[in-house]
This record gives C-alpha cells, sequence and structure tokens, in this order.
C-alpha cells in the first residue's frame, strides 16, 4: 500500500499579510497587493506586488539579530521560522529540507565579486536557510521555472513514500527584481493596468514577490489536507509558450486523477495558474475542458498577488487549503467578460462552499506543468 503524504503546517509572507490568517482577513475583503510603482527598476511605471522592505526588517528582527541574511533569505525564514517551531520535530536525518524558487538571490549578480556571484547560486540559498534552522540533512532545490513551487509538494511527497524522510520541509521564494521586469517586458507581457486572469480585457502580467512554506508529513496527527495525486508532464512545445492543445497541463492532471483514483466529476475547486496572457489562459481553458472540469469553480490568485513566479504554486496551495478549510471559495480578483474561447467556471464573487477535493496546476516557460490534487480530512 502507497505511504499516505499530508500537509500539516502551513505558513506565507506576502504583501497583504505575513501569515495565513491576515492573507484570508485582506483576500475576503478584496484588498490586493498590485500597486502601481513610478521609479526604480524599469524606466517606466509598473504594475507589482511588493513587500514592504520596513516591515519585512522590522519582522526580521524579532526572531534574529543578524545582518548577514539577504532580502530573499529573510522572507523565507520569516515563512518557515512558525513552521519549523509548530512542529517540535527533531531535525533529524529523517527530517527534510526543499527549497524552491526561479531566480533565487539574482540581485547578488549586481555587485560585481566573487563573493556576490558565489551566493547567486541556488544551493548556497538553500545552505545559507538550512543553516539558520539546524537542517541535518542536505537541502534540495526545486528550480523548474513557475511549477517550482508546486512540483516540489510534489517531490516531497514521493521522497516520503520512497521513505526518504518521515516530515520535509517546503519553502518556495521569489522577489520581483530588475532583472525578473526586464525579462517580461522583453515578452511585451507587463500590464499596463492589474492583472485580469481569464478576462475579454486582460492585458498581461503583474509581477510579484512571496514566500510560502509547508510541512509535508507521513503523520495525520494536526493533517491540514492530504496529498492523493500529483503529475508533471512536460509539453516540450516552445522555450516560452505553451502548447496549444493544453497537452502538457491535460496529461498532469490526467496523471494525477489516475493516482488518487477520483473523477473529474468529484472535484470541487480549481486553484489555477491563470497569468492574464493569452496563450496560458486560453491553453488552460482547454485542458480543463477536455478533463470535463469546465464547470467547476475556478480562480487565480494573481489579481491579489501578482505573478510569484516560484513562490505562485506554493503560496496558492497555502491559501487554496485554507479556504478549503474553511468552505470558502474566493473571487478571481480582476476577472470582468471571459476572454478564452472554452467555458470555464470562473468565481465572480467570494461564496460559501464545502469542498472535499481541489485542485492545483500550474504551467511555466520551458514547456513545464504540474497537477496535484487535495483531500480535505474528514
Amino acid at each position: 500500500m502507497t505511504k499516505e503524504v499530508f500537509i500539516t503546517e502551513t505558513n506565507c509572507i506576502t504583501p497583504i499579510g505575513f501569515d495565513v490568517a491576515t492573507n484570508i482577513q485582506n483576500i475576503e475583503s478584496g484588498i490586493s497587493g498590485i500597486q502601481l510603482h513610478q521609479n526604480g527598476m524599469l524606466n517606466k511605471p509598473f504594475y507589482a506586488s511588493t513587500i514592504d522592505n520596513e516591515e519585512l526588517n522590522l519582522a526580521f528582527a524579532k526572531i534574529s539579530p543578524s545582518e548577514n541574511f539577504t532580502r530573499l533569505e529573510k522572507m523565507m525564514i520569516l515563512a518557515l521560522q512558525p513552521i519549523v517551531e509548530n512542529s517540535k520535530l527533531d531535525l533529524n536525518n529523517k527530517v527534510g529540507f526543499l527549497l524552491s524558487t526561479t531566480k533565487g538571490n539574482i540581485t547578488a549578480l549586481a555587485n560585481p565579486s566573487e563573493e556576490s556571484f558565489q551566493s547567486a547560486h541556488l544551493h548556497q540559498l538553500a545552505k545559507n536557510i538550512a543553516s539558520f534552522f539546524g537542517f541535518k540533512t542536505e537541502p534540495i532545490v526545486v528550480s523548474n521555472a513557475c511549477v517550482s513551487g508546486i512540483l516540489a509538494v510534489s517531490v516531497a511527497k514521493r521522497l516520503i513514500q520512497s521513505e526518504m524522510f518521515d516530515n520535509i520541509f517546503v519553502v518556495a521564494g521569489d522577489e520581483v527584481s530588475e532583472f525578473v521586469l526586464s525579462g517580461f517586458n522583453s515578452f511585451q507581457a507587463m500590464s499596463d493596468l492589474p492583472c485580469k486572469p481569464y478576462s475579454k480585457n486582460r492585458t498581461g502580467v503583474s509581477l510579484g514577490e512571496a514566500t510560502a512554506a509547508v510541512l509535508v508529513s507521513s503523520s495525520k496527527e494536526n493533517a491540514k489536507i492530504k496529498i492523493i495525486g500529483d503529475g508533471a508532464i512536460n509539453d516540450a512545445n516552445h522555450i516560452s509558450g505553451p502548447s496549444r492543445t493544453g497537452e502538457g497541463l491535460y496529461r498532469s492532471i490526467e496523471s494525477a486523477f489516475a493516482e488518487a483514483k477520483i473523477k473529474p466529476n468529484q472535484i470541487d475547486y480549481i486553484s489555477a495558474h491563470g497569468t492574464a496572457t493569452p496563450f496560458n489562459d486560453e491553453m488552460e481553458a482547454i485542458a480543463f475542458n477536455r478533463l470535463g472540469l469546465e464547470n467547476v469553480p475556478i480562480n487565480s490568485l494573481k489579481g491579489f498577488y501578482g505573478h510569484t513566479l516560484g513562490a505562485s504554486g506554493l503560496l496558492e496551495t497555502v491559501i487554496g487549503i485554507q479556504s478549503v478549510l474553511e468552505s470558502k471559495l474566493f473571487v478571481s480578483l480582476g476577472f470582468d467578460e471571459i476572454g478564452v474561447t472554452q467555458p470555464i467556471n470562473i468565481i465572480k464573487e467570494n461564496q460559501d462552499k464545502n469542498c472535499n477535493y481541489f485542485l492545483k496546476t500550474a504551467s511555466g516557460f520551458g514547456g513545464c506543468n504540474t497537477a496535484v490534487l487535495f483531500e480535505k480530512i474528514k
């Protein structure tokens, strides 16, 4: 019998709150972190969701006097700290640590020195976080474009099922940087308004930054949710454009259903990727229709957080878990009029709904796609 795997602790650090409860409260109130930025990293105004530096430093100072950590490292430590503390686990060789990011400490490369170059390596970021908490096992890094956050959950699940670990702490994070902004700007993908996923009047991506953390465990004690199936398929279509038929996402979800041994008509809610770009939104709508999921309530949380890159999949999982636990589905903020060719059931306002099963999906550059199915603990 395959080992059961659960998520027992969750946390997040975002522009609209430094814990899950505050984030949920602000989402319920329709408060978005996306703001207009007039100066700084681009030579033109842009919309993005960023964490206030003063608030971040004040929060970090409460748990450590150290000045040696980068901005992203502080965000990740703050997300992990209450989870590690609440778990009361002995950090022995059966406890793993998994870090997920796309760009990591990319801002270090602005300083031309050997030390800065070394600190930009993703394994060094993971070692810095691991050292803070005293993890004894070698850190594992998952970096696969914008599926990284949810893929990390899938990897953690499989490592526990292989009996390599009993518990795995997972943290995911990325920050808004000049490198990221210039990259998306070069694609002409940056929106001149807050993003509007799946909408006819969408104009592109809003970027964001956040960290999220979970404890994935083989123990059902204190479990919030059960991970019942996952799939990760690459469509090999294009370096930045998804399959026009949604093939990679379709097969990822299909694989997750096969493992979970449930059917599409049992799904109560989908937390989708929803970047507000024409190719992504259309591809998702096609994939969901191919699987018979067009009537399932669906939202994208990008209207609250922007696209937080490697953090997005885990952040949206954390919010999705809380949404299901509280029997509340949240509005897909920014949506106006359907802007995809296939019907999908966009959540237009907050609603109460008892949910037993929910699906989290993500897609990213290079053709990567990941889907994970969750079941509420009875």
